[in-house]
């Protein structure tokens, strides 16, 4: 290996990930310089060497390295070039922070150290800034409050020079000292240049987004909290030497109520739990992990199997004792070292922190399920402060003449108190206590609802022993026996209306059998449309039925009966709704008929008739019946375009449901919304309810299923907002859930289409390219290929900016093929330009391939021109023809180079000038709408003029593209927006840089002239 092969080799290394096996191959190739008896070479893989030790975790192994160059410069400065003498400088600084974090290093040691980078930066010319940062780093990490605020300010108050870190890291730095002193607004607006991306290094903003964590729950601003744990996260997932920012997240996490996830990101590093070349970050870590044990174990799920370090099965409750022994056995290693207790300190508070947030979804799935404590089995009497038995009975009949959603366990609470003593109880107490109990029960409660209406008969209420008779037939019903349940119902609805008309029961009572029987009958609507559905209109015999039997005279019946009961229900209850109960009724009834009309296609019925039930629930004051009516009333609004009625309906429902709803329902209801936000555009307002319904569908036990496509719906939101960490973090934690049988192969190829191009923004191209070709294998089998066609075309876009020419190559001739077959001439020809460009940078006979690809796709562009259908066809076209003259223009213009000999130079210049000018007249074609583009080729073809020494016309040129915006402002509409290559959107003082360059090409030709 000679010298150029071994610099090659460790800029390939420095490229590999953090972690032993680079650290192994940068001793390999210091073995390999040694061989080469040039000294230099030697420096820059000591270099090396220190560079991936530090950024891994045998940050213990650095020190050997830095010292032998150390001697090295001592004994020969003259060995090492102007970059190497600067690096050598540069990780002094490293050095001091590196002793810190070993605790077997004497403090004695490290202040000594400390003045040994001050003595010889002071004789190499360098400010103090980088001394004084490290001086602070060292107080602090002892607990010298009072010299870390000293050399703080040093630390600013000293001259930026080439030995300071740069603005990213400083700024963390600074914050950092702020959030300790808990002055977390200060620390965030300290933080807040690196955190928008004015500021960014290797290693920035990673950290940043770990440490402003904590501070942001502190403040109470959870969004942001969330928005920087995930795109933080992303970014320190995979790199080695990050396990202190790690160990925040799992800490974020630990804090806001999401254990599962923290348990996730520690399976995901089960290194961490032992590698020991960095002390400090190992302590940093188990103290975490102490936390969020210690939480699991406060829940009651002390037992639950966790990870932890390998080797042996780990519960929470033992992982807890563990981490926590170790994390103190390190700090009083540290104490000891530095004479003070300040680090230990530190860690038990760090471990005995209390949750920041009771609850702060994330939109993320997490796989390893914390399943909720269960709470104790209720006292079968009420204990000593208790409410007694009567205050009991007086709460839960209140409850449930309100028709209240907590009567049923406020009778359950009756029948506790009670206890096995039911003598303290009359009859008509126990028909309650049985009917309540039943309705709980749902389906399995029909036996019971037949005990409660015994007791009823038993304590003379004849009417309310027939309607729970109403009640049991109607959850029968529910099981899909319709036939059944109206069978059972036939009898107690022919007695209660008997009695009613004798006077011996009330409206309340032959209201409630009513109901029971026109829910059946609603029920079974929905059952016969079905049946028939399922029998197709041409049943086999139907030519020989009866007159009126035919094919859906039975649905005609049903529908026929269901609205003649609800009718009924709506002309008994309507003239009593100051009876809260009977207002009840009347609005069901009301809800019933909206319900059929909705069946029987009368949309616009169907949306008057919900609204006035709902409105007449709230009137009620019985909020938490409307919820259901404004779930359909939704979508029946988002049916009828009525985007805000839909938006109205939805937030109603969550309003009204309030407490009242299980967590199934309230996801729909968060997704309803966020669907119906989205189809309006309002992505931020969409991307909060699909969060929710995320999180409640996880609750629900349905992460799975609803919230897997709640993600799905999150992760395109986010996008829309250009989001582009968060929504890759939610799109790839809904992807393993997503299934063609639950969700579809659509959903899953547009979540692989949106995660592909979260990875393209992001600069994960191979990884965008990946996700782009699985998208569209899937798409390969769709009738319709315009989907596969665009998306083997954005693969072959991630592959060549992944550095993979052949691989780009390939997608790109697939995405052209697709295009052709398609008819799609813009495709087609973007793909064959492409594919010039990649064709260009291959030696030898390159550029005549990518001649021939650019010329393939003008005679494309011409060849359609005619065909086009109508003005708007050839505009594009002859947008699409001017920007393939342009690219040809300047592929030929780059390969003509100063080694060209004169003669060609000059033909080349002319071929590309002859392209460029074709590009010109065809922009001009466009009018406004290419007046950018025109004049960006105006240039290109002025500067070649330059070049051909055409002075003149070149000079004819830049006046020509100043007169064109000598009364133009810069109109950010003023584009044609074809193409993605061609980079003048408009925007951003397009017509400012225009003129800029004009007058620069004046001043050239000017000068040559």
């Amino acid at each position: 290996m000679d010298f150029d092969a071994l610099r090659r080799a460790m800029a390939e290394n420095h490229e590999q990930p953090e972690g032993p096996a680079r650290n192994a191959r940068a001793e390999h190739l210091l073995s390999e310089a040694e061989k080469l008896d040039i000294p230099l070479a030697v420096i820059e893989a000591l270099g090396h060497q220190l560079k991936v030790y530090n950024y891994s975790s045998e940050k213990d192994k650095m020190f050997v390295p830095f010292a032998r160059l150390l001697r090295m410069w001592d004994e020969r400065p003259e060995d090492f070039d102007e970059y190497e003498t600067h690096s050598l400088h540069w990780v002094f600084k490293w050095m001091s922070s590196g002793m810190l974090g070993q605790p077997h290093i004497p403090l004695a040691s490290i202040e000594k150290w400390l003045g040994e980078m001050e003595h010889r930066y002071r004789l190499a010319g360098h400010s103090e800034r980088a001394v004084r940062s490290a001086e602070f780093s060292v107080a602090a990490h002892v607990g010298d409050l009072a010299r870390a605020e000293r050399a703080y300010a040093a630390w600013l108050a000293a001259d930026r020079d080439s030995m300071a870190d740069c603005h990213a890291c400083e700024l963390h730095g600074q914050g950092w000292w702020r959030a300790l002193r808990h002055e977390d607004a200060q620390a965030l607006e300290l933080w807040r240049p690196v955190l928008e991306g004015e500021h960014a290094c290797a290693h920035e903003p990673h950290t940043t987004l770990a440490s402003s964590l904590v501070p942001l729950l502190r403040l109470g601003r959870l969004d942001e909290a969330r928005v920087h744990h995930l795109r933080g996260f992303r970014l320190v997932r995979h790199m080695e030497s990050m396990r202190g920012a790690y160990a925040d997240h799992v800490e974020f996490c630990a804090l806001t109520g999401n254990e599962a996830r923290a348990l996730e990101l520690l399976a995901e590093r089960p290194a961490y739990f032992t590698d020991s070349g960095e002390p400090r970050s190992l302590m940093d870590f188990l103290a975490v992990v102490a936390l969020l044990m210690g939480r699991l174990t406060s829940l009651g799920l002390g037992s639950q199997t966790v990870p932890g370090p390998v080797g042996r099965t780990w519960t929470a409750g033992e992982l807890a004792a563990h981490a926590r022994g170790e994390a103190l056995l390190l700090a009083a290693r540290f104490d000891e070292r530095n004479g003070t207790s300040y680090v230990s300190g530190q860690v038990r508070e760090r471990m005995e922190g209390q949750p920041l947030a009771e609850r702060l979804p994330l939109g993320v799935r997490a796989a390893r399920t914390v399943v909720a404590a269960r709470p104790p089995a209720p006292a079968t009497r009420a204990p000593v402060g208790e409410p007694d038995l009567a205050t009991l009975l007086a709460e839960a009949r209140r409850l449930s003449e309100a028709l209240h959603p907590d009567s049923v366990a406020a009778w359950a609470a009756v029948a506790r108190a009670a206890g096995e003593e039911e003598g303290e109880l009359d009859v008509r107490d126990r028909a309650e206590i049985a009917d309540h109990e039943a309705m709980g029960l749902g389906p399995d409660g029909v036996e019971l609802f037949e005990r409660a209406a015994e007791l009823y008969a038993e304590a003379g209420d004849p009417g309310e022993a027939l309607a729970a008779r109403a009640r049991g037939a109607y959850v029968l019903g529910l099981t899909g026996r319709s036939d059944e349940a109206l069978a059972a119902v036939a009898e107690p609805y022919e007695r209660v209306g008997a009695l009613f008309s004798e006077g011996r029961t009330g409206v309340w009572q032959t209201a409630s059998v009513c109901v029971g029987r026109a829910r059946i009958l609603l029920q079974r609507v929905h059952e016969v449309d079905d049946g028939e559905d399922a029998e197709g209109a041409g049943v086999e015999g139907a030519a020989d039925a009866l007159p009126g039997e035919g094919p859906g005279t039975r649905a005609r019946e049903a529908f026929a009966a269901a609205e003649a009961a609800a009718r009924e229900l709506l002309d008994l209850a309507g003239p009593h709704t100051a009876d809260v109960r009977l207002a009840s009724r009347a609005a069901e009834a009301q809800a019933m008929l909206g319900e059929l009309a909705a069946h029987a296609g009368d949309a616009e019925a169907a949306a008057e008739l919900l609204t006035r039930a709902t409105e007449a629930f709230v009137a009620a004051g019985l909020p938490w019946f409307a919820v259901e009516y404004e779930a359909r009333l939704t979508g029946i609004a988002r049916h009828l375009g009525d985007a805000e009625g839909a938006e109205r309906a939805a937030r109603a429902a969550l309003e009204h449901g309030g407490p009242y709803l299980e967590a199934p329902g309230r996801a729909q209801l968060h997704l309803q919304l966020a669907e119906v936000l989205g189809s309006t555009g309002q992505f931020g307002p969409a991307a909060e309810q699909a969060l929710e319904a995320a999180h409640w569908a996880d609750e629900a036990g349905e992460g799975a299923t609803l919230g897997a496509w709640a993600r799905h719906q999150l992760g395109g939101f986010l996008v829309r907002r250009g989001r582009w960490a968060e929504a890759a973090e939610v799109l790839e934690s809904a992807l393993p859930e997503l299934t063609v049988p639950m969700h579809g192969d659509g959903a899953i190829v547009q979540t692989l289409w949106w995660l592909g191009d979260c990875l393209a923004e992001l600069g994960e191209h191979r990884e965008a390219a990946e996700r782009r070709l699985q998208a569209a294998e899937i798409a390969r089998h769709w009738p319709e290929q315009r989907d596969h066609a665009m998306l083997a075309h954005l693969a072959a876009e991630a592959l060549g900016h992944a550095g993979l020419p052949a691989e780009a190559e390939r997608a790109y001739e697939r995405a052209g093929d697709l295009w052709r077959s398609l008819g799609n001439v813009h495709g087609l020809v973007r793909s064959l330009r492409a594919r010039a460009w990649i064709a260009v940078s291959e030696e030898g006979a390159g550029l005549d391939a990518a001649r021939q690809l650019m010329a393939t796709a003008a005679l494309e562009c011409d060849t359609a021109l005619p065909e086009a259908e109508d003005d708007d066809g050839r505009l594009q076209l002859a947008a699409e023809l001017a920007h393939t003259h342009r690219q040809f223009g300047d592929l030929i213009a780059r390969q003509t180079t100063d080694d060209t000999d004169g003669d060609s130079m000059r033909a080349g210049y002319e071929e590309a000038l002859a392209h460029v000018t074709r590009a010109v007249t065809g922009f001009a074609s466009l009018g406004d709408a290419g007046l950018h583009s025109r004049t960006g080729a105006e240039l290109a073809a002025g500067w070649l003029e330059a070049d051909l020494g055409r002075t003149d016309a070149a000079a004819a040129r830049a006046r020509g593209v100043l007169a064109a915006y000598a009364e133009t402002d810069d109109d950010p509409n003023g584009t044609d927006g074809t193409d993605e290559t061609d980079g003048t959107d408009g925007t951003d003082g397009t017509a400012v840089s225009r003129r800029a360059e004009a007058q620069s090409l004046l001043r050239v030709t000017a000068a040559e002239g």
